[in-house]
């Protein structure tokens, strides 16, 4: 009689392989893809007889300068800056047509509805707090996404993304990440919302939450407002005309070289504590380069991402602009609501080298940061509805002159609106893509902490070596 074979648990096995693995190099991975690559090429050379000496294709010598060491991340900033300069200068003249189509339509609403009796509280809580909420939102952020995503989708389209992780992989991996969450950072150029939603692409849930939490450091459409005003009136005003449009262009990819900076740091932070485990393997196989689908660009630029992203905007922007006229008109003493919580919030924000009034725009622009610059015009101004304010030389004055603002406010600034807490329309995406209270509240306060504490120490740096 033989005798029984043990029995082998699940549990066994798992430890049997948890035990093998110790002895596997880190880069075991690799060595099996490229041992398997090797070994296709070989079974391939001996299937297939070709005449002559094989040239290289066009898109085989077109990969090797746009994912080379040398000129690969260089290529990829370059491609970045052009579709930052074409979305900046492109989104002026609509943003600005739709905007005075939108302002007309509550300049008209508003004389009827005081032509037919109703109380001016009413009128201006409707129109000029509700309404142009959403018309400020609407004219800036429609323009700017309608150019990005199509750009976007085009690169996508045509093959270039995927270099663009292949790139970038080396630096997430360092970082404990996955060379995937360079794609989704970058789909946060357009909108963080749209960043959220395209982790989907990464396997790994320890590493997908990686990209969700750190999405917020590529700087969204939403927030191009605010850097585009600083770097125009103190960085691009130094320089003649003709090239202003470049160095404010120049500026903002400055930012988002930065905001990639931080994107690695803590990325790296978070796989190392709070979401501390092993890097999974990214094997990429490059496709080969594609004529751009003309109606796919359309629909997935447009109505996949723009309208998705825009609609949900606008859900959170009619009660912010419901609040910014009521702490605009409500009046104690003699001074409006706004201006009190500026004034309690100055102390807070004098000792991260801004104010008051900047602190309190970012407060109530929770819901859309596209109403951060001109909630802040509100204020200073003391106009009761928001506003875009003047512009070159008077609004040059207007901060500076009337206001204090200093280089230090406009740094500081820089880098507050880069690093802040994400809008609630990317919180509330946040949500449903985690279904977790506890990460959606690190996502939330998490950049806020790291962007109160920058600030403060470039506040503080700068005050003791005597430059502010």
């Amino acid at each position: 009689m033989s005798a029984k074979s043990p029995t082998i648990s699940p549990s066994d096995v798992i430890a049997r392989a948890d035990a093998l693995r110790r002895d596997l190099s880190g880069n075991f991975r690799d060595q099996l893809v490229e041992a398997m690559y090797a070994e296709a090429e070989t079974i391939a050379k001996r299937a297939v007889t070709a005449k002559g000496q094989r040239r290289l294709d066009w898109d085989q010598r077109l990969d090797r300068l746009i994912t080379s060491p040398i000129f690969g991340l260089p290529i990829m900033l370059l491609l970045l800056s052009i579709v930052f300069w074409l979305t900046i200068t492109g989104a002026n003249v609509p943003s600005q047509m739709i905007a005075d189509a939108l302002f007309w339509i509550e300049e008209q609403a508003a004389n009827l509805f005081t032509a037919i009796g109703l109380p001016w509280w009413i009128t201006g809580f409707v129109w000029h707090g509700v309404w142009r909420g959403l018309a400020w939102v609407v004219s800036v952020m429609l323009p700017p996404m309608a150019i990005f995503f199509p750009f976007f989708t085009i690169l996508e389209d045509l093959g270039y993304l995927p270099r663009v992780a292949f790139n970038l992989d080396w630096l997430f991996k360092k970082a404990g990440a996955h060379g995937k969450q360079a794609l989704t950072m970058t789909m946060g150029f357009g909108c963080n919302a749209a960043g959220i939603i395209a982790t989907r692409i990464i396997d790994s849930p320890r590493e997908r939450l990686i990209a969700i939490l750190t999405n917020n450091f590529a700087p969204c459409n939403g927030r191009f407002p605010t850097l585009i005003m600083l770097a125009t009136v103190f960085v691009a005003a130094a320089f003649p005309p003709a090239v202003a449009s470049v160095v404010a262009a120049g500026s903002v990819v400055m930012l988002v070289v930065i905001g990639i900076l931080f994107t690695l740091i803590v990325s790296a932070f978070l796989s190392r504590t709070l979401l501390k485990g092993e890097a999974s393997a990214f094997t990429l196989e490059l496709p080969p380069y594609r004529r751009p689908n003309i109606k796919r660009i359309l629909y997935t630029s447009i109505i996949d991402r723009t309208i998705f992203v825009l609609w949900r905007a606008i859900q959170t922007a009619a009660p912010a602009g419901a609040v910014i006229w009521l702490l605009g008109n409500i009046v104690v003493g003699d001074q409006s609501l706004a201006v009190h919580f500026a004034n309690v919030l100055n102390p807070l924000g004098v000792a991260i080298g801004l104010d008051g009034v900047i602190l309190l725009a970012y407060v109530i622009a929770i819901p859309a940061n596209e109403i951060v610059v001109p909630t802040m015009m509100m204020v200073y101004m003391g106009t009761g509805v928001m506003t875009d304010g003047p512009e070159g030389a008077a609004l040059y004055n207007l901060l500076v002159g009337q206001h204090g603002w200093t280089l230090l406010t406009a740094i500081n600034l820089m880098l507050f609106s880069l690093l802040h807490n994400p809008c609630a329309t990317t919180i509330m995406t946040m949500w449903r893509e985690t279904r977790s209270k506890k990460w959606t509240t690190i996502g939330a306060l998490m950049p806020l902490a790291i962007a109160f504490a920058v600030t403060f120490a470039t506040a503080t740096i700068a005050r003791l070596l005597g430059w502010a």
